[in-house]
Parts: structure tokens; C-alpha cells; sequence
């Protein structure tokens, strides 16, 4: 898993339009990267209005937000124009950027235990440092929480 002062894991991914967008393009401005199991799904939805509302004012604090599930680009899509989200999501299929990131973890669910996407955030700052890594985060006020740890870096 990932800690502060880690070198943030490059990753290659397609947004909604299907455009490969890389950590790269995000440098010289901080980077809030989270990790979600699937659109749609209350938890999730959660997250990204959230995020989508604040959106504002992470970019008024020098942030881009970016959203990363193992969902495919027509789900995020779906997911995006469902609810008018305005935050980035990018299409992990492969699951390779959630597993370099540490979030793709073996889970126990009544007893069965499975490969899945621990929900997690990431701030990565101008160059390319993670500034905070959170895993496990509960979907309620945590994009207000993200936020402030934005804010905290100046």
C-alpha cells in the first residue's frame, strides 16, 4: 500500500469520451485520486456528487479530481449523464492501475472471500508525490474531507 512520500504510480487509463489521460497530465497541480468498486451503486453515487458538487472549489485550491473503477467507459458514461457528475472517471478494467495503487484487495463477504476495489483516496501534489493515502474511506463527507486536505497543502 501506498504512503506520504510515495512516488504516485503512473497510470494510462480512458475518461468518459475515451481519451487515454496519464498521471503526467496532472503535474504542476495537485491530484485528487479516488478509487471506487462500481457506478451506480449508493455508496459510489455518493462519492461522485459529492466530489462532482465541490468540484469548484478544488479546482479554486489547484486540484483536478479524478475518479478510477474497474467499470468500462460506456457504464461511467451512463454513470456520468445519470447523475450530472463534472468530476473525471477513468475506465480500470484490467484493474492495474487499482492494484498498483494497492486498492484491489482480497475481501471476506459473508464468509466468501474475493478479489475487490477497497473505496480509497489518493492526493498527489504538483510533483507527483502522494501527499495522503486513504484507504477504506466511508462515502459520506468525505469528498468535504478531501477537500480540505487540499486546502491544508496550500
Amino acid at each position: 500500500m501506498l504512503g506520504p512520500g510515495d512516488k504516485a504510480p503512473d497510470f494510462s487509463l480512458p475518461d468518459t469520451e475515451m481519451r487515454l489521460r496519464t498521471l503526467g497530465e496532472f503535474a504542476g497541480r495537485k491530484l485528487v485520486l479516488y478509487f471506487y468498486p462500481k457506478d451506480d451503486t449508493p455508496g459510489c453515487t455518493l462519492m461522485a456528487t459529492d466530489f462532482s458538487e465541490l468540484l469548484d472549489e478544488f479546482e479554486a485550491a489547484g486540484a483536478a479530481v479524478a475518479g478510477v473503477s474497474p467499470d468500462d467507459c460506456f457504464s461511467h458514461q451512463a454513470f456520468r449523464d445519470k447523475y450530472g457528475l463534472k468530476v473525471t472517471l477513468l475506465a480500470d478494467v484490467d484493474r492495474e492501475a487499482c492494484a498498483s495503487y494497492g486498492v484491489y484487495q482480497e475481501r471476506e463477504k459473508n464468509g466468501l472471500k474475493a478479489m475487490a476495489i477497497v473505496r480509497s483516496t489518493f492526493v498527489v501534489d504538483p510533483d507527483g508525490k502522494v501527499r495522503i493515502a486513504e484507504y477504506g474511506v466511508s462515502p459520506k463527507g468525505h469528498a468535504a474531507r478531501a477537500l480540505d486536505w487540499v486546502k491544508e497543502m496550500g
